[in-house]
Parts: C-alpha cells; sequence; structure tokens
C-alpha cells in the first residue's frame, strides 16, 4: 500500500511540474513572438478591405461612418497586445501585428 501511495505521489508531484514548466514556457515565447511579428501592411488587400490605417487619426470618416475619435486597436476587443505596447496582435491579422494606435472597421470596443 505505501508502494501504492509513493507512485501516486510521485506521479502527481511530477505532472504538476511539468505542467508549471510548461505554461512557464507558453508565456516567455508568447511575449518574445509578440515583439518579433512582421507589422501589417496597410496595402495589402485585407488591411484595405478593412480600412485599417496604422495611425486612427487617417482613417476616412467619410467612408467608415462607424469610427470614433477616440478609438484605436488598443481599445479594442480583438487586439491582444500588452497594455502599454506600441504594436500587438489582432485576431483578424494572424502573425502580424498592428499599431496600438491603429484602427479597423471591425473595431469591437473592449468590455
Amino acid at each position: 500500500m505505501d508502494n501504492l501511495m509513493n507512485r501516486r505521489s510521485f506521479f502527481k508531484k511530477t505532472l504538476g511540474t511539468v505542467a508549471a514548466v510548461s505554461v512557464a514556457q507558453l508565456v516567455a515565447n508568447r511575449v518574445a513572438f509578440a515583439e518579433d511579428l512582421p507589422h501589417v501592411d496597410e496595402a495589402s488587400p485585407q488591411a484595405t478591405g478593412l480600412g485599417y490605417h496604422h495611425d486612427a487619426a487617417k482613417t476616412d470618416t467619410a467612408k467608415y461612418k462607424n469610427y470614433v475619435a477616440g478609438s484605436d486597436c488598443s481599445k479594442c476587443q480583438l487586439y491582444t497586445g500588452a497594455a502599454g505596447a506600441e504594436w500587438g496582435p489582432c485576431a483578424l491579422f494572424p502573425g502580424k501585428a498592428v499599431n496600438a494606435k491603429g484602427w479597423c472597421s471591425a473595431f469591437v470596443k473592449k468590455a
């Protein structure tokens, strides 16, 4: 019986350690990865289709009636960049970074 308890205890501790190390590696890699993402090309078909600009002030307000002054990528639910970061990932542009001060027509205010 003691042998069974020791084995269970060993596996629980090992599994917990492996999980903690894995999570730490994912967090570290995500931070490093976010900094290394290439920036969205404003001239790409997807960016032009969404009216994306690195600077929200350049938004064509006649064309994009849903633009509200003061809204930018950092305040959008789709933006997953770190608070205060100049660039960060966006769900609409996988593998690319958008400017935190940018804007596109898919803007959805964070709750």
